[in-house]
């Protein structure tokens, strides 16, 4: 539950279109929701403005549907990560929003468009077998609020690749940068712009 939805909640109780019993019955749920098996934060956008992630691997499918359901009733968009075309299907049953993004794996449930980030977050990668896990950090970045572009396959092999991208890097206020192998790359980026350079190592 956001902070907007807390005031709306509380205007709507003080204008008498909501009773109080069923303003306490949607207060419950914060700061947690205790499922058994999971304990969902409801809590965590009103504390630090982004909501709870789920990340897929380890839970049933029945285990994150059931954390999507609860996630539903709150106004903010939702994000799991590392999940599966056949999760996605199971998703997509209880949420018709459900997104799948086949290059990362993330399931994104949209709400809102809302940007609330400040300027352009780029994302780099060094080579086709980073893009994966760029992806996922372009799609968490965008469901969250952001203007996100990227940049892919500008590894320091092949260093005039990145540098005909360089007006797009000064224009970034932010970067990630994606690499696997050696991971020079964060370092030859760093040496190009003046904002923060967020370095992202692959196993591959």
């Amino acid at each position: 539950m956001t902070e907007k939805e807390i005031q709306k909640l509380l205007e709507a109780v003080r204008r008498r279109k909501l009773g109080p019993r069923r303003a306490l019955e949607r207060l419950r749920r914060l700061p947690f929701e205790d499922l058994g098996f999971a304990k969902i934060d409801h809590h965590r956008s009103l504390r630090q403005g982004y909501a709870e992630v789920i990340y897929a691997p380890g839970k049933r499918p029945e285990q994150v549907v059931s954390v999507v359901r609860r996630m539903l009733k709150n106004q903010h968009n939702i994000l799991i990560t590392r999940g599966t075309r056949a999760l996605y299907q199971r998703v997509k049953r209880v949420a018709r929003a459900a997104r799948f993004h086949e290059l990362s794996g993330a399931i994104s449930i949209e709400k809102s468009r809302e940007i609330v980030g400040k300027g352009l977050i780029l994302v780099v990668s060094a080579g086709t077998s980073d893009i994966p896990v760029a992806e996922e950090a372009l799609v968490t970045a965008e469901l969250f609020g952001n203007r996100v572009e990227a940049v892919y396959d500008v590894g320091v092999a092949g260093l005039h690749r990145l540098m005909r991208h360089r007006e797009k890097l000064s224009q970034a206020r932010v970067i990630i940068c994606v690499a696997g192998m050696e991971g020079a790359l964060p370092s030859v980026v760093g040496g190009l712009v003046r904002v923060p350079v967020i370095a992202v190592p692959t196993s591959v």
